[in-house]
């Protein structure tokens, strides 16, 4: 008998035409002890899934055991950790856990409670952070909470739904590190539902994919042969660990694309040029900018360029004496821990940042604001909800193509609609779109700009895997035909790779500056598939890898004011 036990679980919502089945035929059979990952994508009912063992919701057809006993609702048994923290925001980190305790374990003394709250508190790393509430924590901090929350009440399975991937890539690897740590001491069966295949390969003794919705089914199980403890650096040289990352993404490549292909014909783009405001110079001016503009390779250049901003402690800088020149036409991804300045930098040459020293020069003019010639995609695609994707995209086109009569701007909004997979869609408002739809949205805008300089932070990091995967492709489509220089800021070492002819790794901050500068010698056009065949790819994901671990400095999460307000202000940026 399996110690968990999914028999033909079958699940769907709404009635008549309106239904949409989310999970079809889920059969699964968990040990004891086993840590198993289920990989998907959004949409693919990974939540429904763990909310049907959580006892949160009930099936439609087909049980559920636990022990050989039918779950019928919610119960200690199963402790659940979301993506979202759901602290009580008046309560201490104590107080959190207590909550939980005091209702699981009624009969216990206070004396026990109290021994119980704190063994899991510690064992997290929030010992010194006891007292302290919610609001005072780091993203991080707060998923660790969640953490002692669930295992303090001693459940038999440990149900993880996607709860790091919010989170910067150091806090994720730390608190990877933790989970697979109190795994291993705690013993307890772990369900762990993940976008990321790195981190499924990290943790789990099987990986099981589920395909995409609707009528999601599991696909074959792959079986995680690799020694305990697995260390990050030393499985990009293991073999088995190449093949295993090749052939769990590839299935899921496989399936994507044979859910979501599409096939259109495009529109051609109309023959106008853009107007940026401010383009009519001084006749010295113009002569200057135009001498400069014939340098391609310095069309952007960053030139000893500092960032300070002011504290109760004296001033903080943040990013220090920052040089760099992009040639025309180039694309290059920056890289570093959280709190390294990353998106410090780009919000200073998009002019939304005001740079405290240096200066950043664009195609001969300097950056002193904002302004069209420069596309803006941020993490979250900031449109307006009530306005269709066209209307969305149509509203830089009309400033920056003013000459323009109706039908060529109409032009231009459909073909980069269309460009990003929007063909059908365009008149749908941003308010009934998934995030990987917004996120369309905001690439076709940003590029529909016909921006000399497009600027990304963290485009994808909200969004699954295969979303993510997807608007890449987009990305290095869109841009192979426009040839715009551009900066992508990412945590992904994999997207900073795939996507860059250069990667800036950035030191930690405060201080931040460039640290290294890699090549990426890869033979364009680029696809995930190729990279992963690729002899040099591995070299260069270690290249990386080693200098991010370089800099990885202690305990991921803010001890000092300097990290805190530098910490603060990239998150704000972002």
């Amino acid at each position: 008998m399996s110690f968990l036990e999914l028999k033909n679980v079958n699940k769907g919502y709404g009635k008549g035409a309106e239904r949409t089945e989310v999970l079809n035929n889920i059969n699964l059979s968990i040990k004891e002890g086993e840590f198993v990952a289920i990989v998907g994508f959004s949409g693919s009912g990974k939540t429904t899934l763990i909310s049907a063992i959580a006892g949160l919701i009930e099936p439609d057809s087909g049980e559920i055991t636990l022990n050989g006993k039918k779950i019928e609702g919610a119960g200690p048994d199963r402790g659940l950790v979301f993506q979202s923290y759901s602290l009580f925001p008046w309560m201490s980190v104590f107080s959190n856990v207590m909550l939980a305790v005091d209702s699981v374990f009624k009969k216990a003394s206070r004396k026990e409670k109290e021994e119980r709250v704190h063994r899991y508190v510690e064992m997290v790393g929030l010992g010194h952070a006891k007292d302290r509430k919610p609001a005072e924590l780091s993203g991080g901090m707060r998923q660790r909470v969640a953490v002692a929350r669930a295992l303090a009440m001693s459940p038999q399975i440990l149900l993880l739904d996607e709860p790091l991937s919010a989170l910067d890539a150091l806090t994720r690897a730390n608190l990877q590190d933790e989970i697979e740590r109190i795994w291993e001491q705690e013993k307890k069966t772990v369900i762990l539902i993940t976008n990321d295949v790195d981190e499924a390969i990290l943790l789990a003794d099987r990986i099981i994919p589920l395909t995409p919705g609707p009528n999601a089914t599991f696909g074959p199980d792959f079986v995680v042969d690799l020694d305990r403890p697995r260390d990050r650096t030393a499985m990009n040289h293991d073999e088995k660990f190449k093949k295993l990352r090749k052939d769990v993404t590839q299935y899921l490549i496989d399936v994507g694309i044979e859910k979501n292909a599409e096939t259109g014909e495009f529109a051609p783009l109309p023959s106008v040029s853009p107007i940026m405001p401010g383009s009519r110079m001084p006749k010295k001016a113009k002569e200057a900018a135009q001498a400069r503009s014939g340098d391609t390779h310095r069309f952007v250049d960053f030139s000893h360029v500092h960032k300070v901003y002011p504290t109760p402690k004296g001033p903080l800088t943040v990013v220090d004496d920052f040089n760099l020149q992009l040639k025309k036409g180039e694309f290059i991804s920056v890289i570093g821990h959280s709190g390294c300045g990353k998106s410090t930098v780009l919000t200073m040459a998009a002019g939304l940042n005001e740079i405290s020293k240096g200066g950043i020069i664009l195609d001969g003019r300097e950056v002193d604001g904002a302004g069209p010639d420069r596309g803006v995609v941020f993490q979250a695609p900031s449109l307006f909800p009530w306005l269709t994707a066209r209307d969305n995209v149509m509203i830089g086109v009309e400033r920056v193509y003013p000459h323009a009569n109706q039908q060529e701007r109409n032009d231009i909004v459909e073909y980069y609609l269309q460009r990003v997979g929007l063909a059908d869609s365009m008149d749908k408002a941003a308010s009934e779109m998934s995030n990987g739809m917004r996120q369309r949205v905001g690439i076709a805008r940003a590029f529909a700009l016909s921006p000399k300089f497009l600027l990304l932070d963290e485009p994808f990091g909200m969004l699954d895997s295969l979303t993510r995967w997807e608007l890449q492709e987009v990305l290095m489509d869109v841009w192979k035909r426009t040839q715009v220089t551009a900066m992508c800021v990412t945590h992904d070492v994999d997207e900073a790779i795939l996507l860059a002819d250069r990667v800036i790794m950035m030191t930690n901050g405060p201080h931040a500056t460039v640290g290294k500068i890699m090549e990426v010698d890869l033979p364009r056009p680029r696809t995930r598939k190729q990279l992963l065949e690729h002899p040099r790819y591995y070299e260069l994901r270690e290249e990386l890898l080693s200098f991010l671990a370089e800099y990885e400095h202690g305990d991921p999460e803010p001890q000092t004011d300097d990290k805190d307000v530098c910490e603060a202000d990239d998150q704000e940026a972002a």
